[in-house]
This record gives C-alpha cells, structure tokens and sequence, in this order.
C-alpha cells in the first residue's frame, strides 16, 4: 500500500515538474542539437507515461467505466504537454530568417505537434463534457466546449501558417535580391494576429468553465480551482489590453507575448488532466 501510495506521489511530482522543465531549457539554453535533444525527450516520454500509469492510468485495465473513462480524458489532456517537452530542446522559435531556414523541419515539428496537441485536447474536453452532463457543472462545461470548439480550428489555421507560409514566405526574401519581405506578407501576419488573440483568449475561456464545472461538480476544490480561474482572466486582460501599451508591436513584448504562447494554456490544460488522473486513480476531490 505504501509503496503504491509512493509511486502516484512520484508520478505527480515528476508529471508537474516537466512543463517547468521545458519551459526553463527552452528560454535558457536555446536550440541545441536534435542528437542530444531527442534521445532526452524519448526518455522523458516514456518516464511521462509510467509516471501517468502509476498516477491513475492504470484503471483503464479495470472494469470500472466511471473511473476507466475519467482516466482516459486524463490522458488526452496530458498528451500535448507530453508532444510539447520536445521544446524545451527545440528552444524558442529563431528570430531570424536565416535560423528558420537552417531548422525549417524542426520549425515543422514543433507546429504539427501543437496542431495534433489542439485535436487532442479537442477528444479530451469533448469525453469531459459528457462525464459532466449529469453533474452540476454541466452548464459551465457545455460552454467550456463551445469555446474550444471554435478556438482549435482557429488554432490549426494559425499553426499550418508557421508551419508553412511563413517559411515559404522567408525562402522567398532569402532568395530574393533585395532581401525585403514582400508587402502582401504584412496584412496576412495582422490577420494571424487578429485570430491568434481570438484562438488563444477562447482557450483561456474554455479552461475557466471546465474548471467552474469541476468545482461545480465537486470535483476540484476551491482554492486551486480559484487559481486556474484567475490566471486564465489576467491571461486574457493582458493579452485584450496589449494594443494600448506603450510600444506596442504585433506578436511581441511582455506580459501579452507569454500568455499567447500556445503552450502556456496547454500546460493549464495538462494540470486539469494530472488530477483527473489523480481522481481517477484514488476517488478522491482535487
């Protein structure tokens, strides 16, 4: 019982450090060599998923559906961050031209993993809505859904955009004589933008009322539920008042350029699925 008891333990201390993890190396040390970065994140997956089986995925084997079906929506909501720690090798995106054209497959990488992070979340709060139906958080979930359902088409736009344009787009510049971006570019990056704060603030919002379902439901206790719920609405404040900072620049600057981050709401997400896998594995209201 003990050693059981000491496994899920382990399993939530190693599942919540990994997104600080990756965060940290990403910013730190920047881009290292895929030799290096890859054996790493194969190991980190595979420790991932025996920390998630130890947690409360093992249930899956049971035959309690209540508790195999909760251990399932667990898992599809930690599967981005498990695809996502790849980043932290990757590092941040190149700020220049010449950086995306010598990693244009990493860059292709890193933008499909986000677009199969955003259908993964997509199953995953979809399955979660349905185990809250009969609960009283069941009107908070329906629009939790309603709100990720419109935010990751937006999302898979966005990132088949990185994915795709921006590096045919900067073939082109580096091909091109003059080396100057072409003047069709600009408006296309506004209307990214436009739909990046839309996707992004919509996922914000999915998050606050899956996580008033969770509390409504009983669930998830007060205090953390609070703090998903406030960090999700300074999220958005920041990122719908960015325009009027001083120096205000698309796609750039603190404390609107951290929350628009793709990863950053998925590592909120990924949190929900640690403890639905914790409830999942003890029963117990987190």
């Amino acid at each position: 019982m003990q050693s059981t008891t000491f496994k899920k333990n382990a399993g939530q201390v190693y599942l919540s450090l990994v997104p600080f993890f990756a965060t940290f190396f990403a910013f730190a040390t920047g881009h290292i060599s895929y030799k290096i970065y890859l054996p790493i994140w194969i190991i980190n997956v595979l420790l991932m998923i025996m920390a998630a089986w130890f947690l409360g995925a093992h249930v899956i084997k049971n035959n309690d559906t209540e508790k195999k079906q909760l251990a399932i929506v667990g898992c599809f909501l930690l599967a981005p961050t498990l695809l996502t720690s790849i980043f932290g090798g990757m590092g941040v995106p190149p700020g220049t031209v010449k950086g995306w054209i010598e990693t244009a497959n990493e860059q292709q990488i890193r933008f499909s993993f986000l677009i199969i992070s955003g259908i993964l979340i997509v199953f995953g709060f979809t399955l979660l809505r349905e185990k809250l139906k009969q609960t009283e958080g069941n009107f908070y979930a329906q629009l939790g859904f309603a709100s990720i359902i419109i935010a990751v088409p937006i999302l898979i736009y966005n990132m088949s955009f990185w994915h795709s344009f921006v590096l045919e787009t900067y073939k082109i510049k580096l091909a091109s004589v003059s080396q100057k971006t072409p003047e069709w570019v600009l408006p296309i990056v506004n209307q990214v933008w436009i739909l990046s704060v839309v996707e992004v603030c919509l996922t914000y919002i999915a998050i606050i009322a899956f996580v008033a379902a969770l509390k409504s439901a009983n669930w998830f206790r007060k205090v953390p539920s609070n703090i998903y719920i406030i960090i999700s609405v300074l999220a958005i404040a920041c990122i719908i008042l960015y325009p009027i900072y001083p120096g205000f620049e698309v796609f750039s600057s603190f404390p609107y350029y951290p929350f628009m981050i793709p990863a950053i709401p998925f590592f909120m997400i990924y949190f929900i699925g640690i403890n639905l896998l914790r409830r999942a594995g003890t029963n117990e209201k987190y």
